[in-house]
């Protein structure tokens, strides 16, 4: 047989190089990421403090990485239907959520799935929570509130995101203490707003920053900060702890990849939402957001920071009387 003709060894050879260099065209395009636009899921409505912490981050993305990042909102069931949009797709990182919940989606009894089911990319915001009161309310103080709770049980409306989330956990704890509440879910934050304005709702479970707007315009008030310490801003508003009821689980807003993405991908949006959270233009987004100024947690400890916060919620939910799912998420 001997050995293959020049011409037909060359033309072997050219075959391996062009395999080679086309092997290696794949994987430089592979590594090239993104080349397209990046889906950003919000699994609330419009307008509310997902949606405002979504389009921030995605403007800053785009600036960053050149390619678009659409914001997506795919509200319903308390922000599962948007996160079941997001898992449908690819784990490729061409989409990620962003979302102000946690609980509801891998901490409580109902909830879906695990945490082992996402890669947290950051945690973006360390929001302080309370209940508000249009300025009109005939609720001067939160001591009105205990008093005419404690008088006509199930006559006061709270307003909150939805149920099994933290929102209705505090207001089940306040309901162990003998203020029961009439609890009433909007998933759209404007119909929440609209409805304490119009007067058909007695008191909102919001983030303060989330409606600063209305704050500052003088629409609404604080009566309660849940949280550790008074709003830096309302230094006159007591905090839930101080009057007895020992709820002060931060709400935070976290964006999160479907679990099994590419690491090198994940890396890519992480890093870059890292560097966005040490932009001064961040830092001043922070503060008008009314939020904790090193509120930024990145993809390494971010996981762990959650783990830790659905320990203490599932605390909450315990002296609330609320089941609690067991095990380790």
């Amino acid at each position: 047989m001997g050995q293959l003709p020049i011409s037909m060894a060359g033309r072997a050879m050219l075959i391996a190089f062009w395999a080679l260099a086309c092997v290696s065209k794949v994987v430089f395009a592979d590594e090239a990421f993104p080349t397209r636009p990046v889906e950003v899921v919000v699994p609330w409505g419009p307008g509310g403090g997902s949606d405002q912490t979504a389009r921030k981050i995605a403007k800053y993305l785009e600036s960053e990485l050149k390619v678009s990042f659409p914001v997506v909102n795919a509200p319903g069931g308390a922000g599962v239907a948007g996160v079941q949009k997001m898992l449908l797709g690819q784990a490729d990182g061409y989409t990620f959520a962003v979302s102000g919940d946690y609980y509801g989606l891998i901490g409580s009894p109902t909830a879906k799935w695990k945490l082992d089911k996402f890669i947290p990319l950051g945690i973006l915001l360390n929001q302080p929570a309370g209940i508000f009161v249009a300025e009109n309310s005939r609720f001067k103080t939160w001591a009105d509130v205990e008093k005419e709770a404690r008088a006509k049980p199930n006559t006061i409306k709270i307003l909150i995101a939805g149920y099994g989330i933290i929102d209705e956990i505090h207001a089940n704890y306040f309901a162990s203490k003998g203020i029961k509440l009439v609890v009433v879910p909007f998933a759209n934050p404007s119909e929440r707003y609209v409805s304490i304005l119009g007067g058909h709702a007695d008191l909102l479970y919001e983030q303060a920053g989330d409606i600063k707007t209305y704050l500052q315009n003088k629409q609404m008030r604080p009566l309660l900060s849940l949280t550790a310490e008074r709003f830096p801003f309302y230094k006159d508003i007591p905090t839930a702890k101080e009057l007895g009821y020992n709820i002060t689980t931060p709400q935070i807003r976290w964006a999160f990849m479907k679990a099994g993405t590419d690491p090198e991908r994940v890396k890519v949006i992480s890093d870059a939402l890292a560097k966005m959270a040490s932009t001064p233009d961040y830092q001043a987004y922070l503060k008008d957001e009314m939020a904790v100024s090193d509120s930024f947690v990145p993809a390494a400890h971010a996981g762990q920071t959650i783990q830790k916060m659905l320990e203490d919620v599932r605390k909450e939910a315990t002296a609330a009387g609320m089941k609690i799912k067991g095990g380790q998420q």
